[in-house]
């Protein structure tokens, strides 16, 4: 509550994280499954003295390094730019609580980097021993990054005993670090087949180093696919219950969640069939089919992780409104609009006759002009509201949603939000302030359509 919000018209700012962050996820599981692609087969390269792999490999190199190092780093500040603006007070319970893991993080990224650059650059000019030693560098202190990133991701979904002890161990070992760490692994090694087969399928003809690449590629593939379900299990087995129940209960997350496994199973059963059994059949649109399936398998779950921590962004910790659930009550005793240093001056500032020796006085807002109601309300709305919801339109818009609502039972709907929707959290002000938010909602209403009961209307026309 001691941060201004920040208003994306329709998208909504939690929508933009997710699209930012989809996009860095996807390419950083690449940058660490590449990491052990690059590895392994440069090894098995030279040791086979197949000087035709090594120069594919070479080949590889800038196609990975420009796509996980430059694009991966550029879209990873993308995620702290979005995360810093919509959910600040997330993100500095993250960044206090895990001070020393984004540390240890930063200098493990540093490895990286340092690894990627002179493995590459230095190609020819290292011995084949030193260089694949480099490989294995810079693979170690990628999947390091990821651990260390899982362990904190995962703290958000489930703190577990940290709520009470508050110490950094018992943070990262969260219950839900270890399934999240197979299976991000599992969907690092994945991804890599998934982009190795695309890259593969365009520069090189059909030709036996192109079904040995293929072929090498598949069995990790494999693996990953198996890795990703053992770890998907494992993390619906450690939801926390309303999570669980956010999961059941929403019937397009339930859709999405046989989607995810409906497509792991098509992944898995083309990677069988297609590169494991006939390595030939690898055409640049086999290779992308492959590849969007695995995307949208992978993306799907990203979104899902996200939308079951409702009504939390660290759960049982830090709620979607950006007040700590702990503050509750006090925000409700005090005044949304009193507890929040910008709510409180914007009142100051608009509203000098709303305040009573020296404070917000909500009361005295209720008794103003419904301009004034309405706009305090519209403040009120982008503080509590805005994080996840747009206004008249755009992704979880409120407008749609109040139509056929009487102002009676909207007033009650706010009072009570986290008892009438259980994903959503506590109402945080006063009965006069829920007021105030019903005025600004009242302006939102769409229009009632013509033509839902074509014969009510006749006769209502005709008195």
């Amino acid at each position: 509550m001691h941060y201004p919000w920040w208003y994306v018209p329709q998208l909504t700012a939690p929508m933009l994280i997710a699209m930012v962050s989809v996009v860095h996820v996807l390419v950083s599981h690449y940058a660490v499954g590449g990491g052990l692609f690059f590895a392994v087969e440069t090894g098995f390269a030279y040791r086979t003295q197949n000087g035709d792999y090594l120069n594919y490999l070479r080949r590889h190199a800038p196609f990975f390094i420009l796509l996980t190092v430059v694009f991966g780093a550029i879209s990873g500040v993308g995620i702290w730019w979005t995360i810093g603006l919509a959910s600040p007070l997330a993100t500095e319970v993250l960044i206090r609580s895990f001070v020393f893991g984004w540390a240890t993080e930063w200098v493990f990224f540093v490895i990286e980097l340092t690894a990627a650059f002179i493995f590459y650059y230095a190609w020819g000019k290292l011995s084949p021993k030193q260089h694949v030693t480099i490989a294995w560098i810079y693979a170690g202190a990628a999947w390091i990054s990821l651990v260390l990133i899982t362990g904190i991701t995962a703290f958000m979904l489930n703190p577990g005993v940290w709520i009470e002890h508050r110490t950094f161990w018992t943070g990262f070992f969260n219950p839900q670090f270890i399934p999240q760490t197979i299976s991000r692994t599992g969907g690092a090694i994945l991804l890599t087949s998934l982009y190795v087969y695309v890259h593969a399928s365009w520069t090189l003809q059909t030709s036996p180093l192109r079904e040995l690449i293929v072929r090498r590629s598949t069995r990790p593939a494999l693996v990953g696919a198996v890795m990703i379900t053992v770890g998907g299990i494992g993390w619906f087995a450690m939801l926390p219950p309303s999570a669980r129940l956010a999961l059941e209960a929403a019937a397009v997350l339930t859709v999405l969640t046989v989607l995810i496994f409906a497509l792991t199973a098509a992944v898995f059963l083309l990677l069988y069939l297609g590169p494991y059994r006939h390595p030939e059949w690898m055409s640049p649109g086999f290779a992308l089919a492959l590849f969007f399936f695995g995307l949208a398998a992978f993306s799907t779950g990203e979104f899902i992780r996200e939308a079951v921590r409702k009504p939390y962004v660290v759960y049982n910790v830090v709620l979607g409104n950006q007040i700590l659930e702990e503050e509750v009550p006090s925000v409700r005793a005090t005044g949304f609009l009193q507890s929040g240093r910008w709510t409180r001056e914007h009142v100051k500032e608009r509203f000098p006759e709303a305040i009573r020796d020296g404070k917000v006085d909500s009361q005295r807002l209720l008794t103003s002009s419904l301009e004034n109601r309405i706009l305090a309300g519209r403040v009120i709305f982008m503080h509590h509201c805005n994080n996840c919801h747009a206004e008249e339109q755009g992704y979880s818009a409120v407008g749609p949603v109040l139509f056929s609502r009487s102002r009676e039972v909207l007033v009650e709907m706010i009072s009570h939000l986290h008892e009438t929707h259980y994903f959503m959290p506590p109402w945080s002000g006063t009965p006069e302030e829920a007021e105030l938010v019903t005025d600004y909602l009242w302006t939102l209403r769409p229009e009632r359509p013509k033509g839902i009961y074509p014969n009510l209307e006749r006769l209502e026309a005709k008195r």
